[in-house]
């Protein structure tokens, strides 16, 4: 099968996926109390979209996707599934494939019955069951493993397995649950481009749930940052990165500097920040949520965003002592005191750039279109 065929075999059956005030209540039992894992919350995945839901443990990322995979019923609310509510319909009936973290592949099965499994359950009729496993095994690059069994596999090979055999049904919806997380790092980050090629090239509709930041940046059209059962922010990787509306967000996608000052008022679209005295203008402080006039704030910027100098004489530069320095070969990361509060600073292509040892007094210079203005 060519792969223009194969895109549009599965991009007909692709489906958007609305959660509607979504809601899951658990008891517990050593205490009888109710404990919101999920909270109202509102989403939708359109059509051909991965979304990745991305947060701490226990921030309900791993049930929101049980309710869309029908695994947990949701307390209240709706699961819509290409227009149809399936909040109540079990999970082989929703048109849905997922990817598991373990894999769960069958050990007494080779990997073309494991791969063929779900056409065989559906009762699809032997010719066209051949065909589609054929053409799946190819995608996958398994041919010539048809015959092993999955304790003679690699860990990215059994992992490709279970994404053939996820595929293979053609679903409207696929789901993963930190489908990569039991690869070493080299392999994980080779299999996550290879996942996202697959899924674009087939333009399924997928959500994916991980806890792995760099991850969910790599392969996401949008990351929704989970916290408590709530979604707390949700966009592209870079508006995501760029433009935190919190100190948790900014915190937890990367890493965060932050800085205490007072909200000054505007000039302008730009934001005029006191630090001790010395008042910053901010020309991108983006949506300031919370953030009054006179009041407490943090200015939030990354490490890359940040230039050291030994000029201690540069204007709206501030002044702090180099207590560490961490070389990696790409980047060179210092820790930089300043007055008692730690900010990191990542100087990239270390050959060309000037050298900081431990107990050098530098001067930081924030790359002020970086800077965010939060509460």
């Amino acid at each position: 099968m060519s792969q223009e065929k194969q895109t549009s075999e599965f991009s007909k059956k692709s489906s958007n996926v609305i959660l509607k005030d979504i809601t899951k209540v658990f008891q517990q039992p050593e205490t009888g109390n109710d404990f919101i894992a999920v909270n109202h919350i509102n989403l939708e995945i359109k059509d051909g979209e991965m979304v990745t839901l991305l947060g701490p443990s226990g921030c309900g990322k791993t049930t929101t996707l049980r309710m869309v995979s029908g695994f947990e019923y949701p307390t209240s609310g709706n699961v819509l599934i290409g227009g149809r509510d399936v909040a109540k319909v079990p999970p082989n009936k929703r048109g849905i494939s997922m990817v598991f973290q373990s894999y769960a592949l069958f050990p007494h099965l080779n990997v073309w019955e494991n791969v063929a499994y779900g056409l065989k359950v559906a009762k699809v009729p032997n010719d066209e069951m051949i065909r589609r496993t054929e053409s799946v095994m190819e995608m996958m690059q398994l041919k010539g493993m048809e015959r092993r069994f999955p304790n003679q596999l690699s860990g990215g090979q059994q992992q490709r397995v279970a994404l053939a055999r996820a595929v293979v049904i053609e679903p409207s919806v696929l789901l993963f649950d930190e489908p990569l997380s039991n690869l070493d790092a080299k392999l994980r980050e080779s299999m996550r481009d290879d996942l996202r090629a697959l899924q674009k090239r087939l333009g399924i509709t997928s959500l994916y749930v991980t806890h792995d930041q760099s991850e969910a940046m790599a392969i996401s059209d949008r990351v929704v940052i989970m916290k408590d059962g709530n979604i707390v922010q949700q966009g592209t990787p870079d508006e995501i990165y760029e433009q935190p509306v919190s100190r948790f967000v900014a915190n937890f996608i990367g890493k965060a500097n932050f800085i205490d000052g007072i909200y000054k008022g505007k000039d302008g679209s730009a934001a005029l920040v006191d630090l001790g005295g010395n008042t910053m203008k901010i020309p991108m402080p983006g949506a300031m949520p919370g953030v009054e006039v006179g009041k407490a704030c943090c200015l939030t910027v990354r490490p890359e965003s940040i230039q050291l100098t030994k000029d201690s004489k540069e204007s709206g530069a501030l002044t702090g002592t180099i207590s560490r320095a961490t070389y990696y070969g790409t980047k060179i990361e210092y820790e930089v005191d300043l007055h008692g509060k730690p900010i990191i600073v990542e100087v990239y292509n270390p050959q060309l750039t000037e050298r900081f040892r431990t107990g050098d007094s530098v001067s930081m210079k924030l790359i002020e279109r970086c800077v965010r203005v939060l509460q």
